[in-house]
């Protein structure tokens, strides 16, 4: 029997040779983990500072919006899909809960599964017939099923109809609920501090560690890729309606367990809770803050939660400043506060290599091996051969 023969091909050396990565407290990463870690210990600490109801209330409603804007970033900063009624899924999520603690006994912690259930059948109803549309059409569809939600909450006795759903429990873990509070060396934790505590260790860690693993990882280069160009993407390989699929169903889960957060903080919901303004708002912190950026969404998302209650004081007049400092914040900052590729000018940079003076480069011929032609010999010439 013939023996057979082995065609190898001999990789060339890259042109450049890779610069190290930037390493210390000052590289860009490093930096942007430690600045976060400050900013937690930081939001961890204030209540042993000032622990007044509407503090610790706002800001509760605060990092609730960030899970939310971190839900829509999946969506619109990652995929690139605009969708106007996103706040439609947070409505799925707020009645499932609310319908299953108060008329079937459920504690909030079991009825997470049914909500990721519920979220994920009204994400592949609203996105698995819509996706295949793009810019204009799929946000005027989305914005559509937005008010559906909505006009149908508002219709059915289930929900409560217009008046909503009242009385919604608290967190609760095998007997002992966030109500009875907790006496931890001599400090006494209420139920408004502990759910603060509950949605700056859970959701905050979980939506914004989960979502900036699942960016960098295979999937997010695949949303991004979709994003910047679909028929690009899909001619390298990339089925774009599964990507965006997938990006639709991640966010509408985000979404879900943002409005199991918020029923249990008002402990009430209702249809007004859910109208267009409040997605418009959602999607203005993510565009605001800056798409496809965590440290972006959520500043926008601070800013837009935030900035009505700190211009409260100025009463009828505070909307319109709010209007004003959107509108500057656009001027000056078009591509978000804090964009996707932004690096403070104080920070590392990895060093530029020098390109060497190589005008042509091409394959000479091919070398017999021991057992015949296996190596590719490339031949660069620089300037001075080329004389």
């Amino acid at each position: 029997m013939a023996k057979t023969k082995t065609q190898r091909i001999a990789v060339p050396k890259p042109f450049l040779e890779r610069p190290p990565a930037v390493s210390g407290l000052l590289a860009p990463q490093n930096f942007m983990r430690g600045l976060g870690l400050v900013l937690f210990i930081g939001a961890a600490v204030l209540p042993f500072i000032s622990a007044s109801p509407y503090l610790i209330s706002i800001l509760t409603s605060a990092m609730i919006y960030i899970v939310l804007a971190m839900g829509l970033n999946v969506v619109v900063g990652y995929a690139g899909l605009l969708d106007l009624g996103y706040i439609a899924f947070m409505a799925v999520g707020a009645y499932t809960s609310g319908i299953l603690t108060t008329q079937f006994g459920l504690s909030m912690l079991e009825t997470i599964p049914i909500v990721v259930l519920a979220c994920i059948v009204a994400g592949v109803i609203i996105g698995g017939p819509t996706l295949r549309l793009r810019s204009d059409y799929l946000a005027i569809v989305t914005l559509g099923f937005g008010e559906i939600i909505r006009i149908t909450a508002n219709n059915l006795q289930i929900t409560g109809g217009p008046s909503g759903i009242h009385g919604i429990p608290t967190w609760r873990f095998f007997g002992w609920s966030f109500a009875d509070g907790l006496d931890i060396g001599g400090i006494h934790f209420n139920s408004k501090i502990l759910f603060y505590y509950f949605v700056l260790f859970v959701g905050i860690g979980l939506a914004v560690v989960a979502v900036s693993r699942l960016g960098k990882g295979k999937l997010g280069r695949a949303w991004k890729s979709v994003r910047d160009d679909e028929d690009v993407s899909e001619a390298m390989g990339i089925n774009g309606y599964k990507t965006k699929l997938s990006a639709y169903i991640i966010g509408a889960v985000w979404g879900g367990f943002a409005g199991t957060l918020m029923a249990s903080h008002l402990s009430a919901i209702s249809p007004n809770s859910f109208e267009f303004l409040y997605s418009a708002l959602v999607l203005m912190a993510v565009v605001l803050g800056g798409m496809g950026s965590t440290p972006g969404v959520i500043i926008g998302a601070l800013f837009v939660s935030l900035a009505p209650e700190f211009l409260r004081d100025f009463s009828e007049w505070r909307f319109l400043i709010f209007g004003v400092l959107l509108v500057v914040a656009m001027i000056f900052r078009p591509r978000g506060i804090w964009p996707a590729n932004a690096v403070l000018p104080f920070l590392k940079k990895r060093s530029i290599p020098q390109v060497p003076a190589t005008s042509a480069v091409g394959v000479v011929g091919v070398e017999d091996g021991p057992d015949g032609p296996d190596e590719v010999v490339i031949v660069e010439k620089t300037e001075k051969e080329k004389d």
